[in-house]
């Protein structure tokens, strides 16, 4: 049992959830790590004060599961929930009609529908503890412009755009802040990963190949603290995304340009 405050999130094991696990831990919250990876979750409780933390293992694909969980970490956590950080993702790349159908699927049944599932089994535990309570969705860069060569995980982050605007309109009467982290690429293990199956090369390559920077997980983690505690809707984490927003506002012609003529960092090939 404990009185401090806590907070669930998915995606724990590892990258962006790993982060801001340490950073609130640091702060003193009792943490809650969701993953597959139990071993990533085991090495990530170990980076936090002992006794202030718990292990659940959770395909965020499966809505019963999400209750399951919740409900766990609430048990260990003292009986209330202050935040559930919607962080669990994956990245898909490439050109659309090369993208196979189930990964095309995989991608939205973890970066879309795991979003709602989560937000839906929250919403009991958040507006308990409300006010001051908050959902918090990892959104990204690629939710404030299209990628090119990302069509579908483009399409993801869009949503959990949108789902972070509609509910805090519709949260709000219950006291619970909603709000999103939209980083551009930052260094965790999934730019390690290819694009997609048929693709060959990291997404780290691929982004240092079109001049673009790699944000430490680091800020993102720090921005996870800020938003929680702040009062933004959508809070940007890196140049790229601070400059997509400011370019898709003032300049979208100059923009839209740019991206048919420009680098494919997600996959893809440009036009010839």
């Amino acid at each position: 049992m404990t009185s401090a405050k806590a907070i669930f999130i998915t995606g724990g094991a590892s990258g962006i959830g790993r982060a801001a696990a340490v950073k609130f831990g640091s702060e003193g919250w009792f943490v809650g790590l969701a993953d597959i990876n139990e071993v990533g979750m085991r090495e990530t409780a170990a980076l936090l004060p002992a006794g202030k933390s718990s292990l659940h293992k959770l395909d965020v694909r499966d809505r019963a599961a999400w209750d399951a969980a919740l409900a766990d970490f609430a048990k260990a956590a003292g009986g209330r929930i202050d935040v559930v950080f919607n962080n669990a993702g994956i990245p898909l790349g490439g050109q659309l009609v090369d993208t196979g159908t189930d990964e095309i699927e995989r991608c939205l049944d973890i970066n879309l529908k795991g979003v709602l599932f989560g937000a839906q089994a929250a919403h009991p535990w958040l507006k308990a503890s409300a006010p001051g309570s908050c959902l918090l969705n990892t959104a990204s860069a690629a939710g404030i412009y299209g990628t090119p060569g990302a069509a579908v995980y483009s399409a993801t982050k869009f949503g959990v755009r949108a789902i972070t605007e509609s509910l805090d309109a519709e949260w709000a009467a219950d006291g619970i802040k909603v709000a999103s982290l939209m980083p551009g690429f930052i260094d965790t293990p999934l730019l390690s990963h290819a694009p997609n199956r048929a693709t060959n090369g990291e997404i780290r390559e691929r982004v240092r190949e079109a001049g673009l920077e790699i944000t430490p997980v680091s800020e993102v983690a720090d921005a996870a603290w800020k938003a929680v505690h702040g009062g933004d809707l959508h809070t940007r984490v890196g140049k790229t995304a601070h400059r997509l927003a400011f370019a898709s506002r003032w300049m979208p012609g100059r923009l839209r340009k740019m991206t048919r003529s420009g680098p494919r960092p997600s996959g893809g090939v440009g036009p010839t």
